[in-house]
């Protein structure tokens, strides 16, 4: 008997109408866990680089996180694979919702979808029954509608479905793949719509074991318990409250003009008093009671919301919250990124006031900044006009415009829009977050290790006191302690604080956690719920395997090394890894580089950011290695370190270490 998973992937081939339900080997869970580490694998062993995004031979997964579905609270993130066409790389997306743990009560612990199909289709899962249903009837249709008319069609109000836009029915490089108010974005929507795939719906109704449910229900109390106290103190992710940090670092426009030079504590009340007025609810996700999404019933639209994502439209468009509360219902039913979408739009603004983008290309551009934003959205959704440009993201529209246009590609790394952050001096452990991170956003990445010093050593004392997720490592704590500006923290604590967000982002992405209670919440201290000192108790107890600290901190390296490889042998080397140029306002070449190569050699990897041999082998990834030496990646005979070094580095990584 399989405890935790079910032990099953659904296989689902559109090109044939073939579907298999396939058991997957335990090995696997022991070591990636569930969720995007055995995503990887499966997307290692059956995608070669040679295939394109838009291939029918790329695969799509969801997959349910190891702990999904059982009595764990905030187990609920479904990670959605496959690789980008505006990247060629990984698509790493989280989705909210209840999707993922209706997926495994059907039996399935993912799908792994190939093929397109020969026109619009939806992927109906109830239970043990699978069918390929015609979708052309939802061609055209917002995500909203779809869901609705899916579930009456199907007769089942309590189907969960995700699904896809206008945009992602298009190619959009920036679409979403839409679940409530819960989106799969950066990367998969394009590829769920070149599939031909409009939806997936599943009902689920079957049990899943434990192995030692009477413990685990007594320990989830205790949680459910730490996520009540974590309410008590405040949840910016929520509200508009305490959201300094947004307004005084993120940039209006194209990444140009700094937020707080606009912002007031008059303009502070009035956004406040919009969101309250307008607010129908705030909700959670599956078997979580922290309720971090604003339900808002704007002038007719129901739409909801948590953190950033609220304000990237009135941002782009120089606008006020009430812009977003208009704009953000149509472009959600649309099915695209907020993070990017707002900024390929302000890209383009920009063009035009440069005369880089003319009336010829944008017939009928208004002059208010709202309706020409309305108006970009619009063309890039349908891939009409500049918007069949301007619909394949900043970098690749930059190019294909030219006569310029490359210089207001302010803010991509990787070819992809990063958060438009507008700093002064670099911070070092964000440098790293951002220029070596293979998930293509900072909040996938950050979190573990706090934004900024605190001013005085008391505060500082008092968070160290009740630090409850912080490493068996002392040395956090000490570098906590000391450090006094943003930008002055040293190398070693650069990389080990880097790892250690790594590590805590892949954990809960294998299992299914939602970053608000465990990875991204390590910055505000005690109000952690999950930890790298209680992950192993608590998959001990549903799953039955034997874990600790030491096994768990091995199962992360072995995903973010596996994820690195992936993304190296479809062609990533150092030369891509650097931040956009507009972060910070003061660089040092020559120290970001110092600092890359020590964290390279920090984390086993060559001086072109490739993991060694001795690396991957000592991982159980011995057949990425010799994947690497046959494709002439690698030689084998990379690295430097001493045998007796590299096991020193090997021990302290065991917990964290630098």
């Amino acid at each position: 008997m399989r405890y935790a998973e079910t032990g099953y992937s659904l296989e689902v081939d559109l090109s044939t109408g073939n579907i298999e339900k396939v058991e997957t080997d335990p090995k696997w869970t022991e070591l990636y866990l569930g969720g995007q580490g055995i995503a990887a694998k499966i997307l290692w062993d059956r995608v070669p680089p040679e295939v394109e995004p838009f291939s029918p031979e790329n695969l799509l997964i969801f997959s349910a996180g190891l702990l999904h579905g059982t009595p764990v609270p905030g187990a609920n993130r479904t990670a959605v694979n496959t690789f980008s066409p505006q990247t060629n790389f990984l698509a790493h997306s989280l989705m909210g919702g209840f999707f993922g743990p209706e997926l495994k009560h059907a039996g399935y612990d993912r799908i792994v979808i190939k093929g397109k199909a020969p026109d619009l289709v939806y992927l109906w899962i109830n239970n043990d029954k699978v069918e390929i249903r015609d979708a052309t009837h939802l061609r055209g249709k917002g995500i909203h509608e779809t869901t609705r008319l899916i579930r009456k069609e199907l007769n089942e109000p309590f189907a969960q479905v995700a699904a896809i836009g206008l945009a992602g029915e298009n190619r959009v490089y920036t679409a979403s793949i839409e679940h409530g108010f819960n989106s799969a974005a950066r990367g998969p929507g394009p590829v769920m719509g070149d599939k031909r795939l409009k939806a997936i719906a599943v009902r689920g109704t079957k049990e899943i074991n434990i192995a030692r449910p009477a413990e685990l229900f007594e320990l989830c109390i205790k949680l459910r318990a730490k996520i009540a106290e974590s309410m008590d103190v405040g949840d910016w992710m929520a509200v508009d409250e305490d959201d300094s940090f947004h307004h005084d670092n993120f940039a209006w426009g194209n990444a140009r003009v700094r937020i707080k030079d606009y912002w007031s504590k008059e303009l502070e009340e009035r956004w406040r008093n919009l969101k309250y007025s307008n607010m129908d609810r705030q909700k959670g996700c599956y078997n979580c009671s922290k309720k971090c999404i604003n339900v808002i019933f704007y002038k007719g639209r129901r739409f909801g919301y948590k953190c950033y994502g609220k304000d990237t439209y009135h941002m782009a468009a120089f606008k006020e919250l009430d812009f977003s509360y208009e704009i953000l219902p149509v472009a959600m039913d649309y099915g695209v990124d907020s993070y990017s979408t707002a900024q390929v739009i302000a890209f383009a603004t920009e063009l035009y006031e440069a005369g880089i983008l003319t009336d010829k290309d944008l017939p009928g551009f208004p002059s208010d900044s709202g309706a020409r934003t309305f108006y970009l959205l619009e063309k890039i959704v349908r891939r009409e006009g500049i918007g069949d440009v301007l619909a394949n993201g900043v970098y690749w529209a930059a190019r294909q415009i030219g006569k310029g246009a490359e210089k207001y590609d302010h803010n991509t790394t990787k070819k992809f829009e990063q958060l438009p952050i507008k700093l002064g001096k670099l911070n070092p452990p964000y440098f790293l977050m951002i220029a070596t991170g293979e998930k293509m956003a900072i909040t996938q990445i950050e979190g573990s290790f706090p934004q900024d010093p605190l001013p005085t050593m008391e505060e500082r004392e008092a968070f160290v006191k009740k630090w409850e997720p912080v490493l068996p490592d002392d040395r956090f704590k000490k570098w906590f302690l000391e450090w006094e500006k943003r930008h002055e923290i040293s190398n070693e604590a650069a990389c080990a604080i880097t790892d250690w967000n790594e590590a805590m982002h892949y954990l809960d992405d294998s299992l299914g956690f939602c970053g608000f209670l465990s990875s991204f919440r390590g910055q505000f201290g005690g109000g952690v719920v999950y930890h790298i000192n209680n992950m192993p108790e608590i998959i001990n107890l549903a799953h039955g395997m034997e874990m600790d600290k030491e096994k768990l901190w091995r199962v992360f390296q072995r995903n973010r090394n596996l994820v690195r490889a992936l993304n190296v042998r479809r062609g990533l080397r150092r030369a891509d890894e650097r931040p956009p140029d507009d972060h910070w306002a003061v660089r040092d070449h020559e120290f970001e580089q110092k600092l890359l190569d020590d964290y390279y050699e920090f984390k086993g990897w060559t001086k072109d950011g490739i993991p060694t041999k001795e690396t991957l082998d000592s991982l159980q990834l011995d057949y990425v290695s010799e994947d690497f030496i046959r494709r002439g990646i690698l030689t084998g005979n990379e690295g430097s370190s001493s045998r007796e070094t590299r096991s020193e580095k090997d021990e302290a990584q065991k917990t964290g270490g630098c």
